[in-house]
């Protein structure tokens, strides 16, 4: 009988390690929907894995993280989140496991971090988009502090949005803009609001015909009839790249080691493309609405050097535009 129990306890025991085992955990910024796609498919390519997940953007899953680290429970087995200057963060204190994936050969060396500790899977850009019944069509992010803009710009905050933060960082080291491009913004009384949604809804309203705006918003916008269109300027356009990587107390690496692996994926990133955003992986198309890839320009980012200036552009700024 004592055989029997132990027997039973042993199995129990191994179900439920088995069980632990196949259960990933997932903390996402991406849209709702977008983050049920991914995970969907994700398990129906891996059916033996579970995965549980958590969404909300950038700075409150960072905030809960903080909590869980502080509490000694940090929960994620592997992030997927809006901008690489937060996983510069955590790779600065070692919170990340290096783990360069195989497929990161199919990428620009830009899109990834060299020692492997996270990779960009999507190109997010943040562009300039006007109403169309408005008296400009902008081509250049000099045309949005020209005299006859005034006071018809709106921009996303960089005290608010990680898209725009980088954004800031990209123009601000670039030696044909610099800080006084934004005191420029500042006196052609350029509106900031805390995030791409609340630019969106002045363009497509008119109140604020012109805006800097991350791209998926105002082409899906167009799609669905609105007044507005969107501009790759001819400097060139700032990146988000949504990457992923593993948490270094991941309980389950080798699960987060397969999830990394399939968002870089031929399959990962033919969904990247259903949910409308241009994918990282090379060879790709582009969505509906967007250039080819090869027509897009970049601007010059460092996500190493906006980590070791955020503090100061984001005090800079406020002193520019107020808190």
């Amino acid at each position: 009988m004592k055989v029997a129990i132990h027997s039973i306890a042993a199995a129990l025991l191994a179900f439920s390690g088995a069980a632990a085992a196949d259960t990933l955990v997932l903390y996402t910024s991406q849209p709702a929907t977008d983050a049920q796609m991914t995970v969907d498919a994700f398990q129906k390519a891996n059916p033996d894995t579970k995965v549980q997940w958590v969404r909300d953007g950038t700075t409150k899953l960072m905030t809960k993280l903080r909590a869980e680290l502080n509490a000694g429970v940090a929960k994620p087995d592997v992030l997927l989140i809006a901008d690489s200057v937060t996983l510069e963060q955590l790779k600065k204190e070692n919170l990340l496991l290096a783990s360069p994936s195989a497929e990161r050969d199919q990428y620009d060396p830009a899109l990834y971090d060299k020692d492997g500790y996270y990779h960009g899977t999507k190109l997010i850009t943040s562009g300039i988009a006007y109403n169309t019944r408005a008296a400009q069509k902008p081509a250049s992010w000099h045309d949005l502090v020209r005299p006859e803009y005034k006071n018809q710009v709106s921009m996303p905050s960089p005290l608010y949005s990680g898209a725009a933060m980088i954004h800031l960082s990209a123009l601000t080291t670039n030696p044909e803009f610099g800080w006084k491009y934004y005191e420029a913004l500042k006196a052609g009384a350029v509106a900031s609001q805390k995030g791409n949604g609340g630019v969106l809804t002045d363009i497509a309203s008119g109140g604020k015909p012109y805006g800097i705006l991350v791209d998926y918003m105002a082409i899906r916008e167009k799609a669905k009839g609105a007044p507005i269109e969107f501009v790759f300027p001819k400097e060139g356009v700032s990146l988000v790249t949504e990457p992923v990587a593993i948490m270094k107390s991941a309980k389950n690496p080798a699960a987060a080691k397969k999830f990394v692996d399939f968002v870089l994926s031929q399959q990962g990133q033919e969904l990247v493309l259903k949910q409308g955003y241009i994918p990282g992986r090379n060879g790709m198309k582009t969505p509906a609405g967007f250039p080819e890839r090869d027509q897009i320009k970049l601007l010059p980012f460092d996500a190493a050097k906006a980590l070791q200036n955020a503090n100061a552009d984001k005090e800079k700024f406020s002193q520019i535009f107020g808190g």
